[in-house]
């Protein structure tokens, strides 16, 4: 099987614009690449000027399965917004949000109150898509303030077809949602109340949908064929399972590895044998980990990678699979950790780090068992440990204690559920990606 060099199959709406080449190059300019890929940022159609479809605008309400009903005004694309009500505490980082992966199938409400003051930015976003099914916000900027600001929040998901709804209280949602678990919703003109309470009814949770096949790779690339380190040595050579991957990720592994993007359904024996990798990560993504889908797939490949005793890396969704594979149970959380303040403790070093987190499930701690769960109770069945190896707790979060990274004792491979690649601290967990490095190196006999 050919590594096709091309561009990402997702979404397909920049190309239907007109808009041809991306900005997101994260192989560009690094020793020893002479021809790195290019791929679509969400953001370049308002480089490009392309024109927008209408903006909506009127009264509007949004409605929760729990009986909630709260008054608003549309902005954003025309239309419904619908799926899985939930919240983000971040006070900044909103294009970053809008267009992580992480959040397909929900209808994500930000808790700070101005949202888009600093507008959108060129190169900026997490993908090539704004993947929330609907936007709640107090408040829009329409003046976005900024020197390098291209455009605003509204033009962006007006640019991918995403409805949103402003003039909400937020603190209150954010209330309902906290106490009572995370619910669905559905918003959209007021005129059209009596249309969403049948749409509400009829709306099943996006946790049953493959939503990693949604929002992940379909074709195979090499970001950085022939990248070099400073010494003019080849950097080790990395496959990367692709659930719903953030471009920061994929920057930050370039520097230290040959990096060659994967679909997630790709088996261990392509990996190793006709692309020949030295070590395998699996990347963030949306949706319940133990759906039978694609999730379940690149799960099979990391036991198998594991067996091998070949170097692993998991974030977040990578993380969760990697649980599951290890026999331990998934569940879904009562509102999940979304935003850039969540304080994680290294349980082997004592070390608290400031984190960004972005997943409604979580691993299920070997013994205190599924913390801070949803009143729903869903979870994954009991499982059996794939790959034989023993699994310890690495990580905790101070909060709630729910667990946050996993080491694989006697194998060079750990897992984290927070986000190293965001810099919330802003560089508290950054090291991460060196350190899976230097455990490569080691598994190579330290000759990289």
């Amino acid at each position: 099987m050919p590594i096709i060099m091309g561009v990402r199959f997702r979404p397909k709406l920049m190309s239907a614009l007109g808009v041809q080449t991306g900005s997101f190059r994260p192989g560009g300019n690094q020793r020893g690449v002479s021809d790195a890929p290019s791929f679509q940022d969400a953001a370049d159609g308002l480089v490009h000027g392309v024109d927008l479809p209408p903006s909506a605008d009127g009264p509007g309400v949004l409605l929760t399965a729990d009986g909630g009903r709260y008054c608003g005004t549309l902005f954003g694309a025309r239309g419904y917004g619908e799926g899985e009500l939930v919240f983000t505490t971040g006070m900044m980082g909103y294009q970053e949000s809008l267009t992580d992966p992480s959040f397909a199938g929900q209808v994500l409400t930000f808790t700070y109150p101005l949202i888009g003051n600093y507008g959108i930015h060129a190169g900026a976003s997490e993908s090539a898509g704004v993947w929330p099914r609907g936007v709640v916000v107090r408040h829009a900027m329409h003046q976005p303030d900024h020197r390098f600001s291209i455009g605003k929040v509204e033009d962006l998901l007006r640019l991918h077809g995403v409805p949103g709804i402003q003039g909400i209280d937020t603190r209150s949602i954010t209330r309902r949602v906290r106490e009572l678990g995370t619910v669905l919703c559905v918003f959209g003109p007021e005129s059209d109340e009596e249309l969403l309470q049948q749409r509400l009814k009829q709306l099943t949770s996006p946790d049953l949908e493959d939503l990693v096949d949604q929002v992940s790779l379909s074709t195979p690339v090499i970001l950085n064929r022939g990248a070099l380190d400073a010494l003019d040595h080849p950097l080790p050579r990395l496959g990367v399972l692709d659930c719903g991957i953030k471009y920061n990720i994929l920057r930050n592994l370039c520097l230290h590895f040959e990096v060659i993007w994967c679909p997630p359904e790709t088996s261990f024996d392509v990996l190793v044998h006709e692309y020949q990798i030295d070590a395998l990560f699996c990347s963030n993504g949306p949706g319940d980990p133990a759906h039978p889908g694609k999730a379940t797939l690149a799960r099979n490949t990391l036991a198998q990678a594991v067996q091998a005793r070949l170097p692993v890396m998991g974030i977040c969704l990578g993380h969760q699979l990697m649980g599951l594979a290890s026999g331990l149970q998934t569940y879904k959380m009562r509102y999940g950790h979304r935003g850039a303040n969540q304080p994680v403790v290294d349980l082997k070093t004592g070390l608290i780090s400031i984190t960004s987190q972005n997943h409604g499930f979580a691993v299920a701690d070997p013994e205190a068992g599924m913390l801070a769960a949803h009143p729903s109770g869903a979870c994954s069945p009991p499982g059996v440990n794939q790959h034989g190896a023993e699994v310890v707790v690495r990580f905790v979060n101070a909060n709630d204690r729910t667990v946050e990274g996993l080491d694989l004792v006697g194998h060079p491979s750990f897992t984290v559920q927070f986000h190293p690649e965001a810099c919330p601290g802003p560089h508290d967990a950054a090291p991460l990606f060196k350190q899976f490095r230097t455990i490569v190196d080691g598994a190579l006999g330290g000759l990289n």
